[in-house]
């Protein structure tokens, strides 16, 4: 039996581990955290990602976790609408509805899927050594494993990425971010949206159990140290122009829930499959979030390389055909979320200004043309590749 390894205990780690498993192989997982459990706050799960659980036939039970969202809106600082997104075109494509939900949930979620045996954590991946029998990995505790197949899927900063392609390396985006939850029960936000403003942009969604999700997005230096030690208070300073509940919901963030990091993705790769090893998630095409797509295309990628293994006993073969079906629907999703937060950032008042009226004013078929190269192709779809 060919031995697989994942790296990395992530989304796209855990759910392609479970996919494995439900074809027949027992694939190991390493992964660098001692503890395993979701980093971040909320995220949305778009009606790709939940056709891509149910593939797995996980769909019915995250929708549990998860609060439902039909639509939301992108604001300006005042509270008006610049657009409204059609985001029931994307359910009614796969026939399935959009949800936000917390990351340490659906991460223990999947990990309840997974048999503890197979899970080892406080390994870090740092070196390879690849030849045409075996993948060698040496973890950073001197310890190595032998392996038939590898699947790298250890993120955006994955060591064995650079490895095989030292070009790829993270860039920052020019903003930098934090995020937070709080309890719903005085402010009831019904409804998501993300607020563009010339002193940055501000998201908010419910979650389910009557919390919210929010998070902000400002232009800085990279590592920025005066960023770095800022508090709920700086925040509520520096958004205090912007409209209600922005301040209160600032105000409300226990310091222990807020969590600040730079905005980063990488420059799409040409290539996803090296022989025996793959590379998928964030370690192969990590998005900036601004098309809320970043964990839907890690679960697109586990539900198409499933897809492939079950149809291609060779598994190099399968490997190739995965990256074939993969790289453009990738590469369009980073270029696009890359372009739209550079233009969702700007500060110059006068761009500004500009930039709302035409979001105001703009024929509708054309304020949805982003979402609809989306909408219009079907991931699973195994013409994709051709």
């Amino acid at each position: 039996m060919p031995r697989f390894a994942i790296i990395g205990g992530g989304i796209a780690g855990l759910t392609t581990a479970i996919g494995l498993s439900q074809i027949g192989i027992e694939a190991d997982i390493y992964e660098s955290a001692v503890v395993l459990k979701g980093i971040g706050a909320g995220f949305g799960l778009a009606a790709n990602a939940m056709q891509a659980l149910s593939h797995f036939g996980l769909q019915e039970e995250v929708l549990q976790l998860g609060h439902l969202l039909p639509d939301y809106n992108i604001l300006d600082q005042w509270g008006g609408v610049l657009v409204s997104p059609d985001t029931a075109r994307l359910s009614e494509r796969y026939s399935q509805s959009n949800f936000a939900i917390h990351r340490a949930d659906l991460h223990q979620f999947l990990l309840s899927k997974i048999d503890n045996d197979r899970l080892h954590l406080g390994k870090r991946a740092i070196g390879l050594t690849q030849n045409e029998e075996i993948n060698t990995v040496t973890f950073e505790d001197g310890n190595t494993i032998e392996i038939d197949y590898l699947i790298v899927a250890d993120g955006v900063k994955s060591p064995l990425r650079q490895l095989l392609n030292p070009d790829a390396k993270p860039r920052y985006s020019g903003y930098t971010c934090w995020r937070g939850t709080l309890d719903n029960t005085y402010i009831q936000l019904k409804k998501g949206t993300e607020t563009w403003g010339a002193r940055g942009r501000f998201g908010m969604t419910p979650l389910v159990n009557n919390c919210i999700y929010w998070y902000a997005c400002i232009n800085a230096k990279a590592n920025d140290a005066v960023y770095k030690n800022w508090t709920t208070a700086d925040l509520q300073l520096h958004f205090a122009d912007y409209h209600a509940p922005i301040a209160r919901i600032i105000q409300e963030t226990k310091p222990e829930h807020l969590i600040w990091n730079d905005i980063i993705d990488i420059k799409p790769l040409s290539r996803f499959a090296f022989d025996s090893i793959l590379l998928i998630g964030d370690a192969a095409h990590a998005t900036t979030p601004n098309m809320g797509q970043g964990a839907c295309q890690a679960l697109e990628d586990a539900a198409v390389l499933i897809d492939e293994l079950k149809n291609e006993k060779n598994t190099r073969i399968a490997f190739h055909n995965f990256e074939k079906r993969r790289l453009t629907r990738t590469r369009y999703i980073t270029e696009t979320s890359w372009n739209i937060g550079k233009v969702a950032q700007w500060e110059n008042p006068i761009l500004v200004k500009v930039r709302n009226v035409l979001m105001k004013n703009l024929p509708n078929n054309l304020q949805q043309r982003k979402l609809n190269k989306l909408l219009n192709v079907d991931f699973m779809d195994i013409n994709n590749k051709r």
